[in-house]
């Protein structure tokens, strides 16, 4: 079989993402045969994805998987080129990894993930991971993964331009804990996740504020002023004001309210709380940046 027509070639690439060349000719290898053709790809790419296993890789998606609004895992896939981020194959093994890392019971950790089975045939993470790379050409890594769960509340999620669902470029999960209505529960974590994604908190309140960051924060504000010539009660004066407009930029409880400018998160959580007729805690706060490892609060 030397020709093969253009539909069946579309089809290969759409199912894995290989090239049109190497579509094309697994399916005259394989006499037309789709899932030969498949098999002829993993076979070929073998040897591809060992040399691919070495780049560098800074595209990709984050993806979220939830479970009965008290779990959410949420993990990082990265890819060589962004183009390939779009193709369906890949987004279906980023959906299947955050899968995977929900049912993990090993609070989200990267390496326990790599080694379970991906789906029903038994084949783990890992080994779909570097078929994925044999077909596709480039290099795949599972690059950071996490869980956030409660006993009581909901776990919200918030997918910032998402290329379909659960997938996208910056992801949050949110948990909040209360004994309320869950679905209006479900809807005050939607807003706050989404808040999150757009103002970058470093922390959920004063009291989780990593001390360090206080510290250098202040140094950094009293060497400034100390430039300046002015005295020293005068200074304590300015760095007190300074600290308390870093606080409000940084403290998600203290920020402006993204959705609604007019009132603090913090005052946005006490109306909800009268809404719902109970009192709410958020207890835990994930955003992950795609290709930015110091977005996991």
């Amino acid at each position: 079989m030397s020709e093969v027509s253009a539909i069946k070639v579309k089809e290969l690439r759409e199912k894995t993402g290989a090239g049109i060349m190497d579509c094309r000719r697994a399916l005259i290898e394989s006499k037309g045969d789709g899932e030969m053709a498949i098999d002829i790809l993993q076979i070929k790419g073998g040897l591809k994805a060992k040399k691919q296993a070495g780049k560098e890789v800074l595209e990709g998606l984050i993806g979220i998987s939830r479970s009965d609004h008290r779990k959410a895992a949420m993990v990082e896939v990265n890819i060589e080129t962004d183009i390939l981020a779009y193709n369906s194959s890949f987004q279906k093994l980023v959906s299947g990894i955050a899968h995977v890392s929900l049912s993990s019971g090993n609070l989200g950790d990267k390496n326990s993930i790599l080694s379970m089975p991906f789906d029903d045939s038994g084949t783990i993470v890992k080994d779909t991971i570097e078929a994925h790379i044999a077909i596709i050409g480039e290099n795949i890594k599972l690059s950071r993964s996490a869980i956030l769960s409660v006993s009581e509340g909901v776990v919200s999620s918030y997918i910032h331009a998402a290329v379909a669902e659960g997938l996208g470029k910056i992801g949050v999960i949110l948990a909040l804990k209360s004994s309320g209505d869950k679905e209006k529960l479900s809807s005050i974590g939607e807003q706050i996740a989404m808040h999150v994604a757009a103002s970058s908190p470093l922390a959920i309140s004063m009291q989780t504020l990593d001390h360090s960051v206080i510290t250098k924060q202040r140094d950094y504000y009293m060497e400034e002023m100390r430039n300046s010539g002015k005295s020293e009660n005068m200074i304590e004066k300015i760095v007190g004001g300074k600290m308390q407009k870093f606080f409000k930029e940084v403290v998600l409880l203290s920020q402006d309210f993204v959705v609604d400018p007019s009132k603090t998160v913090f005052e946005f959580l006490k109306e909800s709380e009268k809404d719902i007729g109970s009192p709410i805690e958020i207890t835990g706060m994930l955003c992950f940046v795609l290709g930015d490892r110091s977005k996991k609060i």
